[in-house]
């Protein structure tokens, strides 16, 4: 069986003398009604073509060997199977693509596709698709892809994307993609997302994403997002977000979240957050715990060990700090050893207690005060 190319090629040399040049230019089609063997550029064959290198169109429905990939543009088509020993090309692959070099198509392969050092495509690959080095496709990536650096597409990938540096999309990414440095999405990204270094996206992300050193979104962030030094996003941020050192949204954030050293938000914190260091929205709503919490105004639970600061808002809730600092109107309770309103309609519970809208003597009291007008 290894040795019927041979065969049939020594079969093509000895028989090229008896033929024009007209049929030597279009092979020797060993075939009745196109069903059979073609041997060199025949244009049609059911069955099984053997050609070095085709340079014209070709329609095969079968099995496919050539040895180099087409001289000008990616022409033809195969159903079946195309093999490239090493290297193989068509316009459009439909069922088994393999080549000990690459395989390459113009437009599409859908399938099965094996390239030992790459597989690319035009404009689309949907199927199960394995590049040593990377695959690769100017459209879409549907499917399964697995590339030994990277795996990339111009448009969309959709289903599983695995790249031993990164995987990326100039589109939307759907699915399971993992990169050993990073993954990147241009216009989107949902589903399970693990990059190395990172994982980013030009526009929204929901789902899982896990980056090494950060996560980071151009627009919405929806679902669990890890970062090993921080997440940030454009717009609002929603779900479990946790992060070594920082976590920030240029709108909402909603959820818990969690960061080594600060939270801070562009517009308001909901539910719980935690930082080593530092909380810091507009407006904060839920618990907020870190050694200093600050926002323009608050209804929430409020752990701040050393400093708590409403800038000019309302502060509704109950605060706990060593230094309550509300430059606003505080209408729920502060405990701290030094309390400080500018205009107090509820409690100071501390060693200190300062509301500056109370008549004298109350402005200035131990232990407890309240509003006094």
């Amino acid at each position: 069986m290894t040795r019927a190319p041979f065969l049939l090629g020594a079969l093509a040399l000895l028989a090229a003398p008896l033929v024009s040049v007209d049929a030597q230019s279009r092979g020797l089609p060993l075939t009745v009604n196109d069903v059979g063997v073609g041997i060199g550029p025949v244009p049609r064959v059911i069955g099984i073509r053997l050609n070095f290198r085709d340079d014209a169109d070709f329609d095969v429905h079968g099995i496919n060997i050539t040895v180099w990939t087409p001289q000008n543009d990616l022409r033809g088509e195969v159903n079946g199977v195309a093999l490239g020993l090493p290297a193989t090309g068509a316009s459009r692959i439909t069922g088994l693509a393999a080549g000990v070099f690459g395989v390459g198509a113009d437009r599409s392969i859908d399938g099965i596709g094996v390239g030992g050092l790459g597989l690319g495509a035009g404009r689309r690959l949907r199927g199960i698709m394995v590049g040593g080095l990377g695959v690769g496709s100017g459209g879409s990536v549907t499917g399964v892809a697995l590339g030994g650096l990277g795996v990339g597409a111009g448009s969309d990938v959709e289903g599983i994307a695995i790249g031993g540096l990164g995987a990326g999309s100039g589109g939307r990414v759907e699915g399971l993609a993992i990169g050993g440095l990073g993954v990147g999405a241009g216009q989107g990204a949902r589903g399970i997302l693990v990059g190395g270094a990172g994982v980013g996206s030009g526009e929204s992300i929901t789902g899982l994403a896990i980056g090494g050193l950060g996560v980071g979104s151009g627009e919405d962030l929806r679902g669990i997002a890890i970062g090993g030094v921080g997440v940030g996003v454009g717009e609002r941020l929603t779900g479990l977000t946790i992060a070594g050192i920082g976590v920030g949204a240029g709108e909402d954030v909603n959820g818990i979240t969690i960061a080594g050293v600060g939270v801070g938000s562009g517009g308001t914190l909901r539910w719980l957050s935690i930082a080593g260091v530092g909380i810091g929205a507009p407006r904060i709503e839920g618990a907020a715990i870190a050694p200093a919490v600050g926002a323009s105004s608050a209804k929430a639970l409020v752990v701040a060990p050393a400093y708590m600061r409403i800038e000019d808002g309302t502060f509704q809730g109950v605060s706990v700090s060593a230094f309550n600092h509300v430059k606003g109107t505080q209408r729920g309770l502060t405990i701290g050893v030094f309390n400080y309103a500018r205009s107090l309609h509820g409690v100071q519970l501390g060693v200190l207690n300062y509301a500056k809208s109370n008549r004298a003597p109350f402005k200035l009291l131990p232990i407890i005060n309240v509003a006094a007008r």
